[in-house]
């Protein structure tokens, strides 16, 4: 029987077991890697097609083939099925999905739910109360979103605790981008109805209401003989029209929508999606979803849009380049998700029709500059391979490099580079653990490559995550200690380039070391230039993650240098003091008589400070 056979049986065993209701299967390898995650409305009869067509595509033969063992599980209908399929691709990302790289958050405007609500802007988990406009594209376009809002409807953006104390005026007051609640300038009632026009504004996008009652509040300043308070409001009148010119340039009428274009090309596909909020556009983003070369543009969209959505708030509104699967399934699971109608169709008015238009040809251009890149990308490396004598195809390459000041904040970093360009979700940074190696070059990188590559040799599938060349930022030493280390590992065919910087560090006079052989490339070889541009982002990256590390050492208090101080100590000291200096200063009596402070945790305190 072979291995296509035997994966047919394994479903067709499978089968008879499974109750006739919706849900999620998962297939897997003999090692337990999730080949592919499927739903259904009614799972057999879907397991059923794998079994029973004569003819299938080669992908879904190559899969069933290493297909070792199958997993259902059931919902209470296809939404749940569909929601959770989604939740399962973006988590074990299956080889043979389509698959959305998503691992960015997008920025939101948060106003808090408080007596005097704050904007202020949001990334993450939407876990406190209050409201949420967004996603924007970028945090530039939330931050200039923000300054607007202020403007115009005064919100402000310091903290509770300086509200709550009173304290006097900030200088967001004095530009006229706060009304003041900190310092009493404001009533309760009077700021609430600015954050009830900011909310029509950011939800509805009415500004032509909101510039009517500014332009009465104007006139009627105006007739008290008010001047400042009308100055203002015309101030403000100019920022709503400035918005409203940028519309009529974009031809943006779109109150809440995503544009979701699609363009494929050369067995590949971007997807860039134009988020449109109040009539306005908050941005784009250009996406890459890794699919098989026969995998149609509707598929991919289908997929994109199922994945995409699963930790974000859904516009009302979805406009496609092309028609999708289960049209109807994603309305209705989307729907119930935001508890509001969301319509999902492609471009129909001439509006929409432009707008879509214009998102087509963005993906395009994206879809291009990419390919060229990946055609360079392969180039180099290919390149590479021959020059060094490398005979494995080079799909990972990992960049390691050291950074610390005379041994203090001593830390490692890698980086990798793929043929797409740097692979930045898999940089590491490793935080020096041996203190003996602090100020030893040598003893970093070899605690760094042992504690990277020992890991994964430990583990089944880590053969898949070694990279094909591993690029180091140092000399011969640096070298020999690297080689060293990998063979004891049992990486004996996992090859090395050791980069060492020229003389008197002068770009272009690097020599290359490589079993046992040093090499010199021209000033004006592109490869040699290829080289220092991986040298020179692994150096970026542990210099950054040093300066990260120093900043925060310094940043911490001296109470955190004491054992037995936790956070709710610590906060109670700080509150009854005011700062560590003092607390630094004050005598035993005074630290016993703070509120959670022991008689023995104060005598700690004060002879940590004076012995």
């Amino acid at each position: 029987m072979n291995s296509l056979d035997q994966g047919k049986k394994i479903i067709r065993d499978k089968i008879p077991l499974i109750s006739n209701n919706p849900g999620v299967y998962k297939m897997l390898s003999s090692t337990g890697e999730i080949l592919y995650i499927g739903k259904a409305k009614n799972i057999p009869n879907r397991l059923k097609s794998y079994v029973t067509e004569s003819y299938l595509p080669i992908r879904t033969e190559r899969m069933l083939s290493l297909t070792h063992s199958l997993e259902t599980t059931t919902t209470s209908n296809e939404s749940e099925a569909l929601l959770l399929e989604a939740n399962l691709i973006k988590k074990y990302k299956p080889k043979f999905n389509i698959l959305l790289k998503d691992d960015k958050s997008f920025p939101y405007i948060f106003i808090s739910d408080h007596k005097f609500p704050r904007i202020e802007r949001h990334r993450g988990a939407k876990n406190r109360p209050g409201k949420y406009y967004g996603p924007f594209a970028s945090s530039l376009a939330v931050n200039m979103a923000i300054k607007t809002i202020q403007k115009i409807f005064l919100l402000r953006s310091c903290t509770d605790k300086q509200v709550e104390a009173g304290e006097k005026t900030c200088f967001n007051y004095l530009l006229k981008r706060c009304a003041g609640p900190c310092g009493g300038k404001i009533s309760e009632k009077d700021y609430v109805k600015l954050v009830e026009a900011a909310d029509e504004f950011l939800s509805k996008g009415k500004s032509r209401k909101i510039q009517k009652t500014l332009s009465q509040q104007m006139e009627k300043a105006s007739d008290e003989l008010d001047f400042e308070k009308a100055t203002i409001m015309r101030d403000k009148i100019k920022s709503l029209n400035i918005i409203q010119s940028s519309l009529t340039v974009t031809e943006a009428n779109l109150i809440e929508a995503d544009v979701i274009a699609g363009y494929k090309d050369s067995g590949k596909t971007c997807i860039q999606v134009f988020f449109y909020r109040s009539k306005q556009n908050w941005g784009n983003q250009a996406f890459f979803p890794k699919h098989d070369e026969e995998d149609t543009l509707k598929d991919i969209l289908s997929s994109f849009i199922s994945q995409f959505y699963e930790n974000k708030t859904i516009p009302s509104l979805i406009i496609t380049n092309s028609d999708i699967n289960e049209k109807s399934l994603l309305e209705k699971t989307f729907s119930k998700k935001e508890s509001k109608q969301i319509v999902i169709k492609q471009a129909k008015s001439k509006n929409e029709i432009s707008i879509l238009k214009l998102a087509e040809k963005n993906a395009k251009q994206s879809l291009t500059q990419k390919l060229i890149q990946s055609d360079t990308n392969n180039n180099l490396i290919e390149s590479l391979a021959s020059k060094f004598k490398i005979n494995d195809n080079i799909d990972l390459i990992e960049v390691y490099d050291n950074s610390h000041i005379q041994g203090s904040d001593s830390v490692g970093a890698l980086i990798c580079f793929g043929r797409d360009g740097f692979v930045k979700k898999r940089y590491r940074k490793f935080n020096i653990k041996n203190e003996k190696v602090y100020n030893d070059d040598y003893g970093m990188m070899k605690e760094v490559l042992f504690r990277r590559f020992s890991k994964a040799v430990k583990e089944k599938s880590g053969s898949l995550s070694l990279p094909e060349l591993v690029m180091i930022d140092g000399g011969k030493g640096q070298y020999t200690v690297s080689r060293e280390i990998l063979n004891e590992l049992g990486l004996h065919d996992l090859p090395i380039l050791a980069v060492a910087k020229g003389k008197n560090r002068n770009a272009g006079e690097e020599k290359i070391y490589h079993e046992g052989t040093e090499y010199k490339l021209q000033k004006n070889d592109p490869l040699l230039f290829f080289i220092q541009r991986l040298r020179d982002e692994a150096h970026r990256f542990a210099i950054s993650t040093h300066r990260a590390k120093r900043k925060k050492g310094l940043s911490k208090s001296l109470l955190d240098q004491i054992t037995g101080i936790g956070k709710q100590r610590k906060r109670a000291l700080l509150n009854h003091f005011g700062s560590a200096r003092s607390v630094e200063s004050a005598s035993l009596d005074d630290l016993k008589s703070v509120e959670g402070i022991e008689e023995n945790i104060a005598k700690k305190i004060y002879d940590y400070f004076h012995d």
